[in-house]
């Protein structure tokens, strides 16, 4: 994976003092499409041919954002976010989402095996998005051969891991726990 340094643009910044209201998974939603419905943040995301990029954005109630560059072929692997709901949308280029139909035990486990119709998939273009609430497994990728994608991610609260799962046929394994260190 590939960082770069954060342009001086970011989406919707939160002025006041007040502690703000957990966010909702609709609010998540709303702001992640008016995010990446913003052309001008969109362009400011320098795009790397060989991994992905991403620049933390500020935002809605104390969430974590993120704008992410996807150069074809690029995805995240199988993974969830814990504890955190969540919303993305694309900006430009289509995302594939391969999803889990069922909630997961938070922890107590290595190794699951699946009961079969539990897989789903979503082709996201630009300006569509979905949300998720906790313990969401899926994968995310740009499946184009030749074209870059740009989405924008917001959860909440702010990752506190990422569980990372490799997947053989219906066997889903833990492979390993990220914290927000590995990633920042």
């Amino acid at each position: 994976m590939s960082r770069s340094a954060p342009p001086t643009t970011t989406a919707a910044s939160s002025a006041t003092a007040a502690p703000a209201a957990a966010p909702t998974a609709d609010e998540l939603l709303d702001f992640v499409r008016r995010a990446a419905a913003d052309a001008e943040l969109i362009a400011s995301l320098p795009l790397d041919p060989e991994g992905r990029t991403w620049v933390r954005l500020d935002g809605p109630g104390g969430s974590e954002a993120w704008l992410i560059g996807w150069p074809p072929g690029s995805g995240t692997g199988w993974h969830d976010h814990d504890e955190s709901t969540g919303a993305f949308a694309t900006a430009t280029g289509e995302l594939t989402e391969h999803a889990l139909a069922v909630r997961l035990p938070a922890s107590g486990w290595t190794t699951l095996e699946l009961a079969e119709g539990l897989d789903r998939v979503r082709r996201l273009g630009p300006g569509h998005g979905r949300s998720f609430g906790r313990h969401h497994v899926h994968e995310v990728l740009n499946a184009s051969e030749n074209a870059h994608a740009v989405s924008v991610h917001a959860y909440y609260p702010p990752l506190p891991v990422l569980r990372r799962f490799s997947r053989s046929g219906p066997v889903l394994r833990l492979e390993r726990v990220e914290r927000p260190e590995d990633w920042q």
